[in-house]
């Protein structure tokens, strides 16, 4: 089992507000279709604030009513923010395609921090946040 990472550096609670503030479109990667999983409840409650949610999940056709698509790399439009509710070892090739895409941010959900990736989507432009719950920024911004 890998040692748990912590993250060597995090957006601020006032550069999250600006994030959220900014977005429109959020592709969700790893987008469970059981409404019992954190990433349906948190994409349910995102989507009821009025973002776009893509679901990105190869193993779905549809999640929440949206189309769902197999990567990122197959959404056919722009997307604002990359949310990660994937494993931390899945995530250098989701910030990879994120960045292949033109998405503006990256954000890892608790319990998800991956240093080099995050350093790696900053070189590239994109903000990152990490082990923090999309949910619980948003509403406690609100």
């Amino acid at each position: 089992m890998p040692e748990c990472e912590f993250p060597k550096e995090n957006a601020t609670s006032d550069e999250i507000a600006a994030m959220l503030r900014s977005t429109k479109i959020i592709a969700i990667v790893g987008l469970s279709p059981k409404p019992e999983r954190p990433s349906f409840s948190v994409s349910s409650y995102m989507k009821d604030q009025g973002y776009t949610i893509i679901p990105v999940n190869p193993g779905q056709k549809e999640i929440l009513g949206e189309k769902a698509y197999a990567s990122l790399k197959e959404i056919p439009g722009p997307v604002d923010m990359v949310t990660i509710f994937r494993e931390p070892a899945a995530v250098p090739e989701i910030v990879d395609q994120a960045i292949a895409i033109g998405a503006k941010i990256i954000w890892m959900q608790e319990g998800i921090v991956h240093n080099a990736s995050a350093e790696k989507a900053r070189a590239a432009g994109l903000k990152v946040v990490m082990n923090k719950c999309l949910f619980k920024e948003h509403s406690r911004l609100a």
